[in-house]
This record gives C-alpha cells, structure tokens and sequence, in this order.
C-alpha cells in the first residue's frame, strides 16, 4: 500500500498538470475564435476564384497551352502536407499523416513539401523525401507564406521533374469536427458540367491569356484557404484535447483523494488497534 506521503505527491502532481492543461485549453478556446473568423470570411472568396478559374477554363477550351496545364506521362509526385508545430492538439497530425501515406503508393519516387514540426519529424523519421519544410507558421499563417509556397510548388512543377502536385490539409467544420482533405493542385485540371459554355463573361484579351494570369492567383488562394482551414481545426483539436484532459485529471484528483482517506484511515485504525492491544498486555 502507498504511503501518505506518496498519495500526496502524486495530487500535488496531477493537480500541476490539470492547472497547465486548462490554461492551455482557455489559450487555444481564445485563439479558435479568430481563426475560426478569419478562416469562415476567406471561405468565399476562395470558392469564388475556384468558380471563375473553372469557368474560364471551360470557356478556353482543351486546346489551350499553359506550364501549370501541361500533363506529363511520367515524372515524380509532389505533395504538400499542412501539419502542426506542436503537439497536445489529439489526432490533428496523425490523421493528416495517414492520409498522406494512403496516398503516396511510391514513397522512392516521391517529395514532400511539409508545414510543422511535427510532420517533418514523422516523415524524416520513416525515410520520406522532404525537399522544403516550413516551421513556426502552422497557428498563424500569413498571405505572405502561401505566396512563398505557391511559388515554390510553381517551380518545381514548371521544372518538368513533376507529374502531379497535391496537397493535404485539414478541412475545419466545426469545433469538434475536422477532415483531413486530399487536392490536387497540378496540372490543373477544368470539371465538367452543364452550363460552362453559356457562362455570361467576356474576355480581354482573349479567355486563354486571363487564364493564364489567373492560374497562379488560383493556386495562392487554395493555398492560403487550406492554410486558414487547417489553422482552425489545429486549435479546434488543441481545445478539444486539452478539456478531455482537464476532466480526465479532475477525475483523476477525486480518485487519489478517496484513495488517500482509506489509507489514512487504515493507518489510524491500525494505531488504534496497537494502543488497545498495548493496553491489555499492561492488565
């Protein structure tokens, strides 16, 4: 049986942890709320460049030339992975990682461009190949970061080294609910449907040379929603762990004090008995 010393070491110590656990939670509650503002306003404009990109591609037609269009036949898999800088946010990085593994089939022939500490750990560790990593930006992404990535994506794909470019985010949908997503960003690539030829637009110069300048602006404003995106639910998943394991050691804490009375009162029960037993010895 442990000792009363010992039982109150260990309350003392969950009782530290529950403190820092919950000043944790009242952080990443305080921080989702931005994120979740500024993620919920780019929401819009981001779908609204994804519905004028796709209907000026299907205006330009199939014919049209473009480096961000060309499709190769062969060349090497770039994916561009969103994780955390940090841990205690649950499964938030696990789950974007596993999506990353279902989807690289040839890891040899494969890069990885990834954002946070905690999954350029986990893929250097399992011998993947990372060409670019980016620390410090996960919580607080800028416009500022995913025009340095866009370009970097750009590159390497105008490079002709790379076949397709994809990325891997976590989608936010509510605080307690996030999806990791798979996209593919390059070659681009118009959706068919009804309606595109019918769209009302007119184009100066022509609808080809207005893709062409728009196609880069596409790729920065998927980046930066994805960055936002993923912002959000790091913190909604931060939150939400940090308050399981506030409650968890709240429980815990109740559990050490009972514990804690039957020992303290084994031992007095034992003193009792020993002073009884003293005491008709002396008769």
């Amino acid at each position: 049986m442990a000792s009363l010393q010992d039982i109150r070491r260990r309350i003392k110590s969950v009782t530290s942890t529950k403190q820092i656990t919950s000043a944790m939670n009242m952080v990443a509650t305080s921080r989702l709320r931005h994120a979740k503002e500024v993620a919920q306003a780019n929401a819009p404009y981001a779908e609204k460049v994804m519905e004028v990109v796709q209907e000026i591609a299907a205006n330009a037609g199939t014919m049209m030339k473009h480096p961000l269009l060309e499709k190769r036949e062969s060349g090497r898999k770039l994916v561009f992975v969103i994780t955390a800088d940090k841990g205690l946010a649950g499964a938030y990085t696990a789950n974007v990682c596993k999506a990353v593994e279902a989807l690289v089939t040839d890891k040899a022939n494969t890069d990885l461009v990834i954002i946070g500490r905690r999954g350029i750990a986990h893929f250097k560790n399992r011998d993947y190949h990372v060409v670019k990593d980016y620390i410090g930006i996960s919580e607080r992404p800028k416009a500022t970061h995913a025009q340095k990535i866009a370009r970097t994506l750009i590159s390497a794909f105008e490079s002709g080294e790379i076949k397709e470019v994809y990325m891997v985010y976590t989608r936010f949908v509510s605080a307690i609910t996030c999806v990791p997503e798979v996209v593919k960003l390059l070659p681009f690539t118009a959706e068919e449907g009804e309606g595109h030829a019918q769209a009302p637009y007119i184009y100066e110069p022509n609808a080809e040379e207005v893709l062409g300048a728009l196609l880069p602006q596409y790729l920065f404003t998927t980046i930066y929603a994805a960055l936002l995106q993923s912002a959000a639910s790091e913190l909604s998943s931060r939150m939400n762990a940090m308050s399981n394991a506030t409650d968890n050691a709240g429980e815990l804490i109740g559990k050490l004090d009972l514990y804690y009375n039957k020992v303290r009162q084994a031992g007095i029960t034992n003193e009792i008995n020993e002073i009884v037993g003293g005491a008709e010895a002396l008769k």
